[in-house]
């Protein structure tokens, strides 16, 4: 396992509230098993999630994301993959809400020595928002 340093970048755009970025830099850890790569970080204030742990597991054109701990509610799991559409729910402290993920272009080039992970996605909050949403992330 690896030490590593990753900056978040977030753009969100919806009819509801505009459009909202937001960059954080934060430490992690990078390791590969059996051919798939994983990257987890804790979450701060910066991020909306504190008290959670958000685990990336990049294999094959997919991306998935999982998010457990106490600022997770019971944990939240997203898969991204091109051309798909991902419906299961995301725990908040306030609690679970369905959400609906269509994954428009997912990139990686994750290696030992860093990389990129691009995601752009659109996203309906069931009954509460709707939006699409670019996430990159850096490992510097």
């Amino acid at each position: 396992m690896k030490e590593v340093m990753i900056r978040i970048k977030g753009r969100q755009i919806s009819r509801e509230a505009g459009e909202d970025e937001m960059e954080f830099v934060t430490e992690g850890k990078l390791y590969n098993r059996k051919g798939t790569w994983y990257l987890l970080y804790d979450e701060t204030e910066l991020s909306g999630v504190p008290g959670c742990q958000t685990r990336l597991r990049l294999r094959d054109g997919e991306i998935q994301m999982k998010r457990i701990g106490e600022g997770a509610g019971s944990g939240t799991e997203i898969l991204f993959e091109k051309g798909k559409r991902y419906n299961g729910f995301y725990d908040t402290p306030f609690g679970a809400i369905e959400i609906e993920v269509l994954t428009n272009e997912v990139a990686s080039d994750i290696t030992e020595d860093g990389g990129n992970i691009d995601i752009d996605y659109d996203i309906s909050l069931k009954g509460l928002a709707e939006g699409r949403n670019h996430l990159n992330i850096t490992l510097m």
